[in-house]
């Protein structure tokens, strides 16, 4: 039931001042802090240099932005119930802002790792907090353009970030990388302190220390596991062996206190949300498949076919108009239609062009990676859109704070073991490979009669054309596996149910533990 003395809430369909005003500067923070999943990732080598750090080193820049952003991001809803949803956005704005310009101004490697975990902590909440913004001052028939518009930022900025980081790095410095948050930052701040009127709070007034603990130490060991795996050769290593014992402890730990605790940390009515929970399930899907496509496209072209880093940037572009024409065409379809059949399409047209990918070869020109990016983009965007307006549609506007929380916790969650299945794979598969045709180098093969196998210049030729087909089999590997994944998460529709508006009608309130 609605706490005793609360204010009444507007009615469903009662416009809100200023709405245009705050679209534009909660995406603008959304976009700065999706894009810099990426944007960094391409001056890493140039950093390296200017920070005299080691390979090893440096992967602590980025696993240090995301291990705070996905400890802190479960925090958010508390936050916002606790401080008010304003003052949070503003604070994780500024923080974000600053902590961007003494990343550009770091001189050292230490610094760097300092700045970026600050970056990590302040950006957080950006992302939720804008999904709960655009839900609630929409109205219910306009959910779906409002997640259109959420989700282009969220897809699309991971997708531009490769392509402005080369840019800024190859015509500036790897500075401006970071830089470039400033004014935009800026520009969010002030729009949001224009338009915004501050959320009602409800404080709890009890904290479940044990709780945010246990479900800290689980999500910071799983991201460290996942994000330094591959450099540590996995399980062979004991630090990932301790941080996987960890991150299992910890969420054990935490699964058995949420259900058992009076006040816990998330509240269990969360879980008691049908939609919300196979929507988790089906985000945490999209963020492998978006994400680990992300990074295989890149060395495939400047790898294994030889591009600079500026045509592989445009190459990729097109995947994002194809986003950009799905979510418009599903943001007014979505209260038309049966969003699982969206969903499902999306899924669909995702499959289609793994499929496609599995095809590809190193006499190709650009055009399949194109072609493939475009259709991609168009899953992605009817399925995020459609999965999102579904999620949300049945859950207690009082609970958004802490499911967006999630919802977008389980997308990075998603995309960090993506990344690293994919990587892992591809390393082993192409060391497979490379021995099955490697068997076939001999004098008796007549495809080798133009080579002198006595002389050490031909056989270095061969091992380095032999590995790059072995490099290609394996890329294909990766992408025949993500269309199966996205395959077999249709049948999950099942389990979802479609809630069809009413105008006028009120929210659904349910019980709150």
């Amino acid at each position: 039931m609605p706490d005793s003395g609360s204010a009444p809430r507007p009615a469903a369909d009662a416009p809100v001042p200023g709405r245009a005003l705050i679209t534009f500067s909660v995406m603008a923070a959304t976009f700065m802090q999706a894009l810099d999943t990426t944007i960094a990732n391409v001056a890493l080598p140039h950093m390296q240099g200017s920070l005299s750090a080691t390979q090893d080193e440096m992967s602590w820049v980025l696993t240090s932005y995301i291990v705070a952003a996905a400890i802190m991001t479960p925090l958010t809803g508390w936050l916002v119930e606790h401080f008010g949803r304003k003052r949070v956005i503003l604070i994780s704005i500024a923080g974000f802002v600053v902590s961007s310009a003494m990343c550009g101004t770091a001189t050292t490697l230490e610094e760097m790792v300092v700045y970026r975990l600050l970056q990590g902590l302040s950006g957080a909440a950006l992302v939720p907090i804008s999904q709960a913004v655009l839900l609630d001052i929409n109205p219910p028939a306009r959910h779906g353009q409002a997640m259109a518009m959420w989700g282009l930022g969220v897809t699309l900025a991971p997708v531009l970030g490769p392509v402005l980081g080369g840019w800024l790095t190859d015509d500036y410095s790897w500075r401006w990388v970071f830089y470039i948050n400033v004014p935009v930052g800026i520009l969010a701040f002030l729009g949001i302190v224009a338009s915004m009127r501050e959320s009602e709070r409800r404080r709890r007034g009890y904290f479940d220390f044990f709780g945010f603990g246990v479900l800290s130490i689980g999500i910071g060991a799983l991201q460290m596991m996942l994000d330094r795996g591959e450099l540590k050769d996995w399980f062979s290593s004991t630090e990932i062996v301790i941080e996987a014992t960890l991150a299992l402890l910890g969420f054990y730990l935490f699964i058995v206190r949420t259900f058992t605790a009076e006040r816990p940390f998330i509240r269990a009515a969360l879980f008691r949300d049908r939609n919300f929970v196979t929507g988790n399930v089906f985000i945490f899907i999209v963020g492998i498949i978006l994400f680990a496509t992300l990074v295989l496209i890149p060395p495939i072209f400047q790898g294994l076919l030889n591009y600079p880093v500026e045509t592989t940037g445009l190459i990729m572009a097109p995947r994002g108009i194809g986003t950009m024409v799905s979510m418009v065409l599903v943001g007014r379809l979505v209260s038309r239609v049966d969003t699982r059949i969206l969903i499902g399409v999306g899924f669909a047209l995702t499959a289609f062009s793994l499929w496609q990918m599995t095809n590809f070869d190193l006499q190709m020109d650009k055009w399949p990676v194109i072609w493939s990016g475009v259709i991609q983009g168009l899953g992605i965007g009817f399925a995020y859109v459609s999965l999102t307006t579904a999620t949300f549609a049945t859950l207690d506007p009082r609970l958004r704070p802490e499911g967006t929380a999630l919802f977008n916790l389980m997308r990075n969650i998603g995309s960090s073991v993506g990344i690293s299945a994919v990587q892992a794979l591809l390393t082993e598969n192409t060391q497979v490979v490379h021995s099955t045709l490697a068997v076939n180098v001999s004098r008796f093969n007549p495809l080798l009669h133009n080579f002198n196998l006595n002389s050490a210049a031909s056989l270095t030729q061969l091992n380095g054309m032999v590995t790059t087909q072995a490099a290609m089999v394996a890329y294909i590997d990766d992408f025949r596996l993500m269309m199966f994944v996205s395959l077999l998460a249709i049948p999950l529709l099942l389990f979802m149910r479609v809630r069809h508006h009413i105008p006028g009608e009120k929210p659904e309130i349910v019980a709150i533990d």
